[in-house]
Formats: structure tokens, C-alpha cells, sequence
């Protein structure tokens, strides 16, 4: 599979968590990728894990971090 192809699954993957009302909770990141940790809300214990192994998603998700940081602050 090529890189292009796996980070556009990875996308697909962090969008469907977004749009089912996770946010992220947790990063941890080492030499084979990043695990993401989704948090679906507060009041609800549902966690989800994904595994990042692409650059491209890498920098994917971190947009995402800094769009929700920078629309909380308004």
C-alpha cells in the first residue's frame, strides 16, 4: 500500500472518531508512529485508540489540535 494511500485511511479513521463526538485526549508518540487516545465526552468513559504511522497524519491530527485550541480561546 502506498504512503499516500495509508494516511488517506488514517484520515478517514480520524474523521469518523470526529464526527461520532470524540476529541483527543492523548498523544503518544515514539519510533513507530503516534497513538492517539479519543475521548468521547466528559460525561462518558469511551475511549478510542488509533495508530498513526504516516508523517502526513501525524500532521493531520495536530491541525486538528490547534483548530480546537485556537476556537476555544475565542
Amino acid at each position: 500500500m502506498s504512503d499516500f494511500q495509508e494516511f488517506l485511511e488514517e484520515k478517514e479513521k480520524i474523521d469518523n472518531l470526529v464526527n461520532q463526538g470524540y476529541r483527543i485526549e492523548h498523544i503518544t508518540e515514539n519510533l513507530s508512529g503516534a497513538f492517539v487516545d479519543f475521548k468521547k465526552s466528559k460525561e462518558v468513559n469511551e475511549y478510542q485508540q488509533l495508530h498513526i504511522k504516516t508523517a502526513e497524519g501525524r500532521k493531520y491530527f495536530s491541525v486538528l489540535l490547534l483548530e480546537a485550541a485556537y476556537s476555544n480561546k475565542k
